[in-house]
């Protein structure tokens, strides 16, 4: 069975390929900016759930009219979307310097909620069938990083695109003091939850390990 992510989150795609899938990358183009300002003053969870959705739903209905009509695709589309909930504000990728560097003078040793959105969907001969969504939170704590440090860090360009101005699985992995709650979700996608969420779809974990790549 094909899996294909709707990100293109290269540490997304290396927690499913360490955990024994191999999945295909379709990037869905959602304007996150767009569908924020129309979910306005709603929860961090919905935002960051319904942001996944969206994009899983863009990427289904792109495999099912893309595949061959002799093959049609029969698989499921996993998008995600994660943020930081940084004392009741959510925060994605800060994008600039600027932002990146505030956001860090807000984070220095104190703690922020790492929250992902995920959504799931079943596609049977090239159409959506069912789908399922959820998100994962885990509660993490930083370290407070020196001025040298920092802009080094800074400097490496890093923290510009990742939500909250981190990463545990990069060089940002050096400022986090610890982690209460799944890792895995810290870097993009919960495999706990994943498996929750297929496993609601009727889709075995193991049928996508059938499917995988051999680790090299």
């Amino acid at each position: 069975m094909r899996l294909v992510l709707a990100s293109a989150s290269p540490a997304r795609r290396s927690v499913l390929r360490a955990a024994g899938v191999e999945p295909d990358v379709v990037v869905s183009d959602v304007d996150e900016e767009a569908l924020l300002a129309e979910l306005g003053e709603t929860s961090p969870a919905e935002r960051v759930t319904a942001l996944a959705l969206a994009k899983a739903r863009v990427v289904a209905g792109r495999v099912g009219t893309e595949a061959d009509d002799d093959s049609p695709f029969d698989g499921v589309v996993i998008g995600c979307d994660s943020m930081l909930d940084l004392e009741g504000e959510l925060v994605g990728k800060p994008g600039t310097l600027e932002a990146a560097r505030g956001r860090w003078d807000q984070m220095a040793g104190r703690h922020g909620e790492l929250l992902t959105g995920h959504a799931v969907i079943r596609v049977r001969g090239g159409e959506p069938e069912a789908e399922i969504s959820g998100h994962a939170a885990t509660l993490v704590t930083f370290a407070s990083p020196t001025t040298p440090e920092l802009e080094a860090y800074l400097a490496s360009g890093e923290p510009l695109s990742v939500a909250g101005a981190f990463t545990l699985d990069g060089l940002g992995g050096w400022f986090v003091e610890g982690i209460q709650g799944d890792p895995s979700n810290v870097v993009g996608i919960s495999l706990p939850l994943t498996r929750h969420l297929l496993a609601e779809l009727g889709v075995a974990i193991s049928a996508l390990w059938a499917s995988a790549a051999p680790a090299g």
